[in-house]
């Protein structure tokens, strides 16, 4: 079973919410799972498995408990090729940088060597308003495919 940290960025809860409710489904399959609410880089660095949950904030930007997080991971660049990753972005689709912070953390640990497991996420808020709901529903097709990582 895989151990997955759970790192959000969240601006009122959101993000959070999703990422309690991920690590509780994750749990319940059998993996172990930690929830990271405010991360800074060792997480990332002594995680196997990340799962970054983040919503955006203002022009696209990360919301400020996950800001300090890559800006430190775009500065020093570590390289994370042992990482497995996936990524839930939160927005909303009224805006035109709908879901931006999730496609610059997926883009982000790409360039830094990390694995990505599946696909990004992207939940509209306007469409799922509980956004539980369909990252339980990504969940699905993601959770398998940890159960592959060597």
């Amino acid at each position: 079973m895989a151990n997955v940290t759970i790192i959000t960025g969240s601006t009122l809860g959101g993000a959070e919410y999703v990422g309690d409710h991920l690590a509780d489904l994750l749990q319940a399959k059998g993996h172990q799972a930690h929830v990271v609410n405010e991360g800074i880089l060792d997480d990332v660095l002594s995680a196997s498995t990340l799962l970054v949950v983040t919503s955006t904030h203002g022009a696209g930007d990360f919301p400020d408990s996950i800001a300090p997080l890559m800006e430190q991971l775009m500065s020093e660049r570590p390289l994370l090729r042992d990482l497995h990753y996936g990524v839930v972005g939160i927005g909303d689709s009224s805006y035109d940088t709908f879901c931006e912070a999730g496609m610059k953390a997926d883009a982000l640990l790409q360039d830094l060597g990390a694995v990505k497991v599946g696909e990004r996420v992207d939940i509209d808020i306007q469409a799922h308003p509980v956004p539980e709901d369909e990252a339980e529903r990504w969940f699905t097709e993601w959770e398998p495919l940890i159960h592959k990582i060597k």
